[in-house]
Protein backbone atom coordinates (compact mmCIF):
# COMPACT_ATOMS: atom_id res chain seq x y z
CA UNK A 1 0.00 0.00 0.00
CA UNK A 2 1.47 3.32 -1.09
CA UNK A 3 1.50 5.99 1.59
CA UNK A 4 2.35 9.62 0.96
CA UNK A 5 2.77 12.06 3.83
CA UNK A 6 3.28 15.76 3.20
CA UNK A 7 4.92 18.19 5.62
CA UNK A 8 6.49 21.62 5.64
CA UNK A 9 3.50 23.83 5.05
CA UNK A 10 2.87 26.99 7.03
CA UNK A 11 2.39 30.73 6.98
CA UNK A 12 4.91 32.89 5.14
CA UNK A 13 5.03 36.46 3.92
CA UNK A 14 4.98 37.28 0.23
CA UNK A 15 8.45 36.97 -1.23
CA UNK A 16 9.41 34.30 1.27
CA UNK A 17 10.26 30.63 0.83
CA UNK A 18 9.05 27.25 2.05
CA UNK A 19 10.14 23.70 1.36
CA UNK A 20 7.52 20.98 1.28
CA UNK A 21 8.38 17.33 1.78
CA UNK A 22 6.55 14.19 0.73
CA UNK A 23 7.61 11.00 2.50
CA UNK A 24 6.72 7.98 0.35
CA UNK A 25 6.48 4.41 1.60
CA UNK A 26 5.02 1.03 0.72
CA UNK A 27 6.68 0.47 -2.63
CA UNK A 28 9.90 0.86 -4.56
CA UNK A 29 9.43 4.15 -6.35
CA UNK A 30 12.15 3.90 -8.96
CA UNK A 31 9.51 3.16 -11.62
CA UNK A 32 7.14 5.91 -10.52
CA UNK A 33 6.44 9.47 -11.46
CA UNK A 34 5.71 11.83 -8.59
CA UNK A 35 3.98 15.16 -8.52
CA UNK A 36 2.68 18.13 -6.58
CA UNK A 37 -0.77 19.63 -6.93
CA UNK A 38 -2.53 22.40 -5.06
CA UNK A 39 -6.10 23.45 -4.37
CA UNK A 40 -7.13 26.91 -3.25
CA UNK A 41 -10.50 27.55 -1.56
CA UNK A 42 -13.31 27.51 -4.09
CA UNK A 43 -11.04 26.44 -6.93
CA UNK A 44 -10.28 23.19 -8.69
CA UNK A 45 -7.16 21.21 -7.96
CA UNK A 46 -4.24 22.54 -10.01
CA UNK A 47 -1.12 20.79 -11.28
CA UNK A 48 2.13 22.30 -9.95
CA UNK A 49 5.09 20.09 -10.88
CA UNK A 50 6.13 16.54 -11.60
CA UNK A 51 9.34 14.49 -11.49
CA UNK A 52 10.28 11.10 -12.87
CA UNK A 53 11.83 9.22 -9.98
CA UNK A 54 14.33 7.23 -12.03
CA UNK A 55 15.81 10.04 -14.13
CA UNK A 56 14.96 13.18 -12.19
CA UNK A 57 13.32 14.73 -15.26
CA UNK A 58 10.92 17.49 -14.30
CA UNK A 59 7.97 19.45 -15.66
CA UNK A 60 6.35 22.58 -14.21
CA UNK A 61 3.17 24.56 -14.51
CA UNK A 62 3.78 27.96 -16.09
CA UNK A 63 2.51 29.67 -12.95
CA UNK A 64 5.41 28.34 -10.84
CA UNK A 65 8.19 27.93 -13.38
CA UNK A 66 11.34 29.71 -12.24
CA UNK A 67 10.11 29.99 -8.65
CA UNK A 68 9.49 26.39 -7.58
CA UNK A 69 11.86 23.43 -7.80
CA UNK A 70 10.83 19.80 -7.50
CA UNK A 71 13.40 17.21 -6.45
CA UNK A 72 13.70 13.79 -4.84
CA UNK A 73 16.07 11.97 -2.51
CA UNK A 74 16.30 8.31 -3.46
CA UNK A 75 17.87 7.25 -0.19
CA UNK A 76 15.14 8.85 1.90
CA UNK A 77 12.25 8.00 -0.45
CA UNK A 78 11.26 11.63 -0.15
CA UNK A 79 10.20 14.23 -2.69
CA UNK A 80 10.52 17.96 -2.16
CA UNK A 81 9.06 21.17 -3.46
CA UNK A 82 11.23 24.21 -2.86
CA UNK A 83 9.04 27.29 -3.20
CA UNK A 84 10.70 30.68 -3.55
CA UNK A 85 9.34 34.17 -4.24
CA UNK A 86 5.98 33.10 -2.89
CA UNK A 87 2.90 35.10 -3.80
CA UNK A 88 -0.50 35.36 -2.08
CA UNK A 89 -1.99 33.47 -5.04
CA UNK A 90 0.18 30.47 -4.10
CA UNK A 91 -2.00 30.03 -1.01
CA UNK A 92 -3.54 26.55 -1.17
CA UNK A 93 -3.48 23.05 0.21
CA UNK A 94 -0.57 21.27 -1.47
CA UNK A 95 -0.87 17.58 -2.27
CA UNK A 96 1.74 14.99 -3.09
CA UNK A 97 0.83 12.36 -5.70
CA UNK A 98 2.31 9.18 -7.18
CA UNK A 99 1.84 7.68 -10.64
CA UNK A 100 2.56 3.95 -10.74
CA UNK A 101 2.18 3.82 -14.53
CA UNK A 102 4.97 6.38 -15.01
CA UNK A 103 3.01 8.35 -17.60
CA UNK A 104 4.44 11.21 -19.65
CA UNK A 105 5.65 14.15 -17.59
CA UNK A 106 2.80 16.47 -18.58
CA UNK A 107 0.09 13.98 -17.58
CA UNK A 108 -2.13 14.98 -14.65
CA UNK A 109 -3.23 11.38 -14.03
CA UNK A 110 -1.99 10.05 -10.70
CA UNK A 111 -2.96 6.97 -8.72
CA UNK A 112 -2.11 7.78 -5.11
CA UNK A 113 -2.53 10.95 -3.06
CA UNK A 114 -1.41 12.35 0.26
CA UNK A 115 -3.60 14.22 2.72
CA UNK A 116 -2.20 17.64 1.93
CA UNK A 117 -0.40 20.44 3.75
CA UNK A 118 -1.60 24.02 4.00
CA UNK A 119 0.49 26.85 2.59
CA UNK A 120 -0.62 30.39 3.34
CA UNK A 121 1.15 33.40 1.86
CA UNK A 122 0.28 36.76 3.40
CA UNK A 123 0.56 40.01 1.50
Amino acid sequence: QVQLVESGGGLVQAGGSLRLSCAASGRTFSGYRMGWFRQAPGKEREFVATIRWSTGSTYYANSVKGRFTISRDNGKNTMYLQMNSLKPEDTAVYYCAADSVNRQLSSVAFDFWGQGTQVTVSS
